[in-house]
Parts: C-alpha cells; sequence; structure tokens
C-alpha cells in the first residue's frame, strides 16, 4: 500500500493524517475522520450524497482522493452550523424537505454553495446547478422551496 502524508483543515481544524493514496475523500473523512454525515451512495459520482465543499467548491468527495486534499479546506456537514442550525437547515425541516435524510448532507452543501455564488437565485439557476444531486424520497419541489425559502431568510 502507498501512503502519503497530508495536512488539510476540515470544518476549520487542522488535521494532518498518513492516507492511502488510493482513498477516497469520502472513506477519509467517514473512516479516519469519524464524519459520517458524508454519505456514500454511488461511488460513482453520480448521486451527490457525498458531495462536500473543498477549497470553495462544492466535490463528490467518493471522486476526490484524499491526497489530492493536501493543503486544502475541506467543509462537510458536520461544520456547516454552531449551536444553531444553519439556515438551509432550518429551512429544509420548516418546508419537509427531508424525508429518510440519505441525500440532505450533499443537497445542504451544494445549495450553499449555489447561496455563496449567488445569494439571490432564480428557480432556473437552482434547478440546473442542483442535477448533481439525487434525491428518490423527497422529490424536488420542496428542496426548492427551502432553498429558496434560505436565500429569502439570509439576504
Amino acid at each position: 500500500m502507498k501512503t502519503k502524508d497530508i495536512s488539510l483543515t476540515i470544518n476549520g481544524q487542522k488535521y494532518e493524517r498518513t492516507v492511502d493514496v488510493a482513498a477516497t475523500l469520502a472513506e477519509f473523512l467517514r473512516d479516519d475522520i469519524g464524519l459520517t454525515g458524508t454519505k456514500i451512495g454511488c461511488n460513482e459520482g453520480e448521486c451527490g450524497a457525498c458531495t462536500v465543499i473543498f477549497n470553495g467548491t462544492p466535490v463528490n468527495s467518493c471522486l476526490v482522493l484524499a491526497a489530492e486534499t493536501d493543503g486544502g479546506d475541506v467543509l462537510t456537514i458536520e461544520g456547516l452550523s454552531g449551536r444553531e442550525l444553519h439556515p438551509l437547515q432550518q429551512a429544509f425541516l420548516d418546508v419537509g424537505a427531508v424525508q429518510c435524510g440519505f441525500c440532505t448532507p450533499g443537497m445542504i452543501l451544494s445549495a450553499k454553495a449555489i447561496l455563496d455564488r449567488n445569494p439571490h437565485p432564480t428557480e432556473e439557476y437552482i434547478r440546473k446547478n442542483m442535477e448533481g444531486n439525487i434525491c428518490r424520497c423527497t422529490g424536488y419541489n420542496r428542496i426548492l422551496q427551502a432553498i429558496l425559502l434560505a436565500a429569502d431568510r439570509m439576504s
């Protein structure tokens, strides 16, 4: 097994680890760091359940190697809020955009990236930018409503 020493910031905390060069960021976050909010769905970058924000950009953590994150900054669902829920989390609850919850961390982090880029998005903009996230339970209308509600509350 080939390894690499990495140093990165996850949710504001610095980590230094030795990782298997074949390990994905999703595996590293879940297995080595214990942040199980990052879900592994398809393991092929198709469902968005593993979405995290890496250096300000949403990524499918199942497609990023942990070794590639050296020197980077990762935000997971666990790092999104402090004592209070983030407005996106609260909006998802308020409009019932959560059912089984498996896709929710990836949905919320993708939505955060959208609102970071465009604080006043249109429905069309949100739909286009959420295309990589699949929800098999709730459907997309309530998720869309939640993102619009959060955008309104955050402005």
